[in-house]
């Protein structure tokens, strides 16, 4: 199987890593790739957005299989172009896509589907803002109601803060979704969907803010770990039975069957599992951590997917032990990074690449979150351990990355209310 990844971060860096332990991919191709991918897979440049350039790509490689990464271009549908063009695609099509492209369809599929979310309203107006943020509090969750990266996202006590961030959407021509504060950790719980067949992957938990002790900032993610010893095993079952399949099926029922990787992001709290968000593919950081200990050809199950045989594939297999990724971001993140410098130290195993590229054959940063170091071991404790040494060897001018990522649950301070 010829397997073509679009997209140019770490998230795609462990899928091609993956996807190489599976003895039936025989080509790893990515478009357009990084510096750390470019070791381990055929680079092609493409605009990734365009449905028409991704499928003529994907016909002159003779891919069998191409795997979709980043939101943007599912939720403008380059994997239905794909598709037209006879080829296996894993990700939604763009009318599924919605369910991370518009929080407003959204939360209507979950209102009809019975799935405990917020409370929440839209708001397109400035001259209903004030009003609507009464409604809320006193912890305020102002979003965009589309496609902001993670970073769309403010969570705060401060009423001027909130109103702050939500004027500037508006402003910007971005609705405002308004919600109501959910208590508890929170799940990254990412499914294998195939219309109503639903195969979950090892839950994970993502870091969103930028300093240590969830300080700062919300980030695109700034690290995760795999498995969680505080969560039951039971709840992963009952997230999958009363959250993932019901939404699953209310897309089936109103024509938009969902074919790809559905994330439900969850808080635990003393009612059970709520959904905090969709999202329509492998999310980031999580993805690094979760597929370090997938032992199950990762090819087979996304082609699976992607050729409606999803519900043949026998149970997944798991390595033992915990797997911890640590992102290492540039200067100023989740400002605006400061880029070019050279990096050093970043071609270990399991430093996956995000932010880089190759310039005079030195690697340099590109981007914000620039590497996701991942470590694994018998235990959290070790998994630690081992990215944190891995990041010694690392150096890039500038850059910070937490140091607690896992912390609070080796300590035994994540507890469901």
């Amino acid at each position: 199987m010829r397997v073509l990844v679009i997209g140019s971060g770490a998230r795609e860096h462990a899928l091609l890593l993956a996807l190489a332990r599976d003895p039936g991919v025989s080509a790893l191709m990515c478009a357009p790739g990084n510096a750390g991918i470019g070791k381990i897979a055929e680079q092609h440049p493409v605009d990734i957005a365009s449905g028409e350039a991704v499928a003529a790509l994907a016909k002159k490689l003779d891919a069998d299989l191409v795997v979709v990464g980043p939101e943007v271009p599912l939720v403008l549908g380059v994997a239905d172009a794909v598709r037209a063009a006879g080829i296996a695609c894993f990700g939604p099509s763009a009318d599924a896509a919605r369910i991370e492209g518009s929080k407003a369809f959204a939360k209507d599929v979950m209102a009809t589907a019975g799935v405990k979310t917020a409370h929440s309203e839209i708001v397109d107006s400035p001259a209903k803002l004030d009003e609507a943020l009464d409604r809320f509090g006193p912890n305020w969750v102002v979003k965009d109601d589309g496609l902001a990266a993670g970073k769309g996202v403010v969570v705060t006590t401060d009423r001027d803060a909130a109103r702050d961030h939500a004027a500037e959407l508006l402003e910007n021509g971005h609705p405002v979704l308004l919600e109501s504060f959910l208590d508890g950790p929170e799940v990254s719980l990412f499914c294998v969907v195939d219309g109503e067949t639903v195969v979950p992957l090892l839950p994970a938990q993502d870091h969103k803010r930028v300093g240590d002790g969830d300080t700062g900032p919300n980030t695109g993610g700034m690290g995760a770990y795999t498995p969680l010893p505080w969560l039951p095993e039971q709840t992963v079952t009952q997230i999958v039975d009363d959250v993932v399949k019901p939404v699953a099926a209310e897309l089936v029922a109103r024509g938009s069957a969902f074919s790809g990787l559905l994330y439900a992001g969850l808080a635990i709290g003393k009612d059970g599992p709520a959904v905090v968000e969709f999202n329509c593919r492998f999310g980031d950081p999580e993805t690094q951590a979760v597929l370090a200990l997938l032992k199950s050809p990762l090819g087979e199950l996304l082609n699976a997917a992607a050729t409606g045989t999803l519900d043949q594939v026998a149970p997944l297999e798991w390595q033992d032990g915990s797997a911890v990724t640590v992102v290492v971001a540039a200067e100023h993140y989740p400002a605006t990074p400061r880029t070019g410098d050279v990096i050093t130290g970043a071609d270990g195993e399991g430093v996956l690449h995000a932010g880089t590229k190759l310039v005079d054959d030195q690697v340099v940063s590109a981007g914000g979150r620039v590497l996701s170091v991942v470590g694994v071991g018998a235990d959290l404790d070790e998994a630690r351990a081992d990215a944190y040494s891995k990041i010694s060897a690392i150096k890039l001018p500038g850059s910070h990355f937490r140091k607690d990522i896992g912390l609070a649950a080796v300590e035994g301070r994540i507890a469901i209310p």
